[in-house]
């Protein structure tokens, strides 16, 4: 493993979920940056690193809300998983649905897990360093030896 930080995208339009992720991050002792887009057309600009994202860093894991303003979570969600260059990137749909149908959606269209947003602080913060355990100390991320596109 690389000694450089795990570099985490953040797809989120809600404040206050942005607030309560970058608490939880940090106080998960792993050495990351976070990055942290509003909307989905951002998401995309982000990841294909295009107009203001044009030096952005390749995400190493991607958390992905669904009710996004300008592209919704599945549109971005089909977009990378269907890219060559991108679908190896791990994509964790964190949202406030529990519809079945978000869930089936979303795995049909190849995201790495689905968890619903707790709406209590603590159950919140807790999901996130669970999730962080998961992500980053269990599951080999395959892009974190180093950003091989040119």
């Amino acid at each position: 493993m690389s000694d450089r930080p795990v570099q985490i995208l953040l797809v989120e339009d809600s404040p206050g979920d942005v607030l309560l992720t970058t608490r939880a991050l940090a106080k998960s002792g792993i050495t990351h940056e976070l990055h942290v887009v509003r909307d989905g057309a951002e998401a995309i600009d982000f990841v294909g690193r295009r107009g203001d994202h044009g030096d952005a860093p390749r995400p190493d894991l991607i958390l992905l809300d669904l009710d996004l303003p300008k592209r919704h979570g599945h549109e971005v969600l089909r977009e990378i998983k269907g890219d060559d260059d991108l679908r190896k990137i791990p994509v964790l749909v964190l949202t406030g649905s529990q519809r079945d149908a978000d869930v089936l959606e979303s795995y049909d269209l190849r995201a790495n897990g689905f968890l619903g947003k707790p709406v209590e602080v603590e159950q919140f913060l807790r999901v996130i360093g669970e999730l962080e355990d998961l992500s980053l100390t269990m599951m080999k991320l395959p892009w974190h030896r180093g950003d091989v596109r040119s």
